[in-house]
C-alpha cells in the first residue's frame, strides 16, 4: 500500500493515508515523498471527501474508515485494481509470485533492467538497496511487480497477483501459508492456476524444476512456454555452485556456460532467485552476461539480512523472516558463509500463519542450524510456544523485549552473529538491542 501511495504521487495525485502503528523504513519514505500520514483510522480522516479511496486487504467491515467510506458513498478499490487500471495497461508486467523470494527476485529483476537502461517501474514489498524506494512508475514500458497470493480486499476475494497478467511471470516456490485465508495447499495451487491462466501464450513462465507443487499448478492447465531452473541438477538454466554458501556460482543456459555470479548474498534460495531474474531479463532482451554484471553490483533490500550492527565480536543482521522454510533457508546460507561460528537467531513468529500455530514442528526445525534460538511469546500470542522445544533442544522462550536484550547481552560476550528475524517492527529491538551490545 506504501507503494501504491508513491506510485499516485508520481502520477500527480495528492496522497494521503492512514494505517495503524506506521513505522520505518515505510513510514520515512512516504514523508519523505510528501504523503500524509495518519496514524489510526477514523472517519474524520475523509472529511476532505477524496476522489479514490484505495482500501487494503488488512481492512474489513467494522473498521470505522471503511464505514464511512460505504456511508459517504464514495468511490473505492483495491490496490491491486487500482494499479491494473491506472497503471498496467498496456505494460510488459514482468510478474514474481511464490511463498519466498518475491521481494528479492523482485529486487534483482528490476536492477538489472536498471543497469541496462530500461528504466522499469517497480512495486516490491521491500525497500531494494539499488534504488532506495520501494516504488516508481518507471519511464518504459517495463513494469516489474511482486505479485502476492494474499486476497485483494474484503470485497474481493480473490489474489492480487490475478489482477496483474504478466508476459513473464516467475513461480518462485509454492507452500503452505496465510492459513487465516486459505484453508489448505489445495486452495493455494488453485489460485496460482489462475494467475497461470492470465500469462499469454508468447509470455514464459520460470519455475525450479524440482518444486513438487508448481508442476501441480502447471499440470492443471498452462498455455505458455515454461523456462525451468535448478542448482547442480542440469535444468534449462543451472547453476553451479563454486562456494558452498552460494556467494559466487556458474551459470549455465541449455547447457552452455554464460558467466559467473560474484556477489555478496549467500543462501541456495538467492542463487534460485538470481537464476530466475536472469532468465526473465532474457525473455525481455537483455543476455546473461549483462544481467550477471548486473548482479554483481545488487545491493539486497533492506531487512534482508540486512547488518544493522557490528562491533566486539559480534554482527547483528535484521531479516524480514515469515515462514519456517524462509527461515530455514536463511540460516543454512548463513552457517555455510560463517563456518563454526555462533549464531544465535532471534524470532517474532509474527505473521497470521506462524501465530495460527500451524507449523509448530516445522518452526522449530527450521531453527536447527543455530547455535541458540530464542523465540518471543507476547501475551496475545494465542498458544504456547513451549510446544517447540519438543523439537529442538536449541530452543528458549521469552515473553519480555527486557528478557530477551538480557538474554542477547549475556550470549554478544561469546561473539558470533545474531539474526532477528521478524516480518514487524519486533518491539523495538532493531533500536535497542545495538545500542545495548555497544554499553
Amino acid at each position: 500500500m506504501g507503494g501504491l501511495a508513491l506510485i499516485a504521487r508520481q502520477l500527480g495525485y495528492e496522497v494521503s493515508g492512514s494505517d495503524q502503528n506506521v513505522y520505518p523504513p515505510m513510514s520515512t519514505q512516504l514523508q519523505e515523498q510528501g504523503i500524509q500520514l495518519m496514524e489510526g483510522y477514523r472517519a474524520e480522516n475523509l472529511d476532505n471527501n477524496p476522489d479514490w479511496v484505495v482500501i487494503g486487504n488488512a481492512l474489513s467491515r467494522g473498521n470505522p474508515e471503511v464505514e464511512a467510506v460505504l456511508d459517504k458513498g464514495l468511490k473505492y478499490v483495491s490496490g491491486p485494481q487500482w494499479l491494473a487500471e491506472h497503471v498496467l495497461q498496456g505494460k510488459w508486467v514482468l510478474g514474481v509470485a511464490g511463498t519466498h523470494g518475491k521481494t528479492t527476485t523482485t529486487s534483482m529483476l528490476s536492477w538489472i533492467l536498471e543497469h541496462q537502461g530500461f528504466n522499469p517501474g517497480f512495486l516490491i514489498g521491500g525497500i531494494p538497496l539499488n534504488f532506495g524506494v520501494s516504488a516508481r512508475l518507471g519511464n518504459s514500458d517495463f513494469f516489474v511487480i511482486e505479485a502476492d497470493e494474499y486476497d485483494s480486499a474484503f470485497f474481493d476475494k480473490r489474489s492480487k497477483f490475478v489482477h496483474y497478467r504478466p508476459r513473464t511471470a516467475i513461480l518462485n516456490n509454492l507452500e503452505f501459508d496465510h492459513a487465516d485465508i486459505f484453508p489448505d495447499l489445495d486452495a493455494i495451487k488453485k489460485q496460482f492456476h489462475h494467475l497461470v491462466r492470465t500469462v499469454p501464450g508468447h509470455g514464459l513462465i520460470i519455475t525450479p524444476e524440482a518444486d513438487a507443487n508448481i508442476n501441480d499448478v502447471l499440470s492443471m492447465g498452462c498455455w505458455t512456454a515454461v523456462a525451468k531452473t535448478s542448482v547442480n541438477a542440469g535444468a534449462q538454466w543451472d547453476a553451479v555452485l563454486t562456494e558452498a554458501d552460494g556467494s559466487r556460482f556458474s551459470v549455465f543456459f541449455e547447457g552452455k556456460e554464460q558467466g559467473c555470479v560474484a556477489w555478496t548474498l549467500s543462501g541456495k534460495h538467492n542463487v534460485y532467485n538470481a537464476l530466475s531474474a536472469i532468465a526473465a531479463a532474457r525473455h525481455v532482451g537483455i543476455t546473461p552476461v549483462h544481467a550477471i554484471a548486473a548482479l554483481a553490483q545488487f545491493k539486497s533490500v533492506k531487512r534482508r539480512m540486512e547488518v544493522i550492527a557490528t562491533g566486539n565480536g559480534v554482527t547483528v543482521y535484521d531479516d524480514f523472516a515469515h515462514h519456517p522454510t524462509a527461515i530455514a533457508t536463511t540460516l543454512d546460507g548463513l552457517r555455510k558463509q560463517v563456518g563454526g561460528e555462533r549464531i544465535i537467531a532471534v524470532v517474532e513468529p509474527r505473521s497470521n500463519t506462524m501465530r495460527m500455530g500451524v507449523h509448530t514442528e516445522t518452526l522449530a526445525r527450521s531453527l536447527q542450524q543455530a547455535d541458540q534460538a530464542i523465540i518471543y511469546q507476547p501475551d496475545n500470542m494465542g498458544w504456547d510456544l513451549s510446544a517447540l522445544k519438543k523439537y529442538a533442544a536449541n530452543i528458549e522462550i521469552c515473553a519480555s523485549m527486557d528478557d530477551i536484550i538480557k538474554r542477547l547481552q549475556c550470549e554478544a560476550r561469546y561473539g558470533g552473529h545474531i539474526v532477528l528475524m521478524s516480518n514487524g517492527s519486533f518491539g523495538g529491538i532493531y533500536q535497542r538491542l545495538p545500542l545495548c551490545l555497544s554499553d
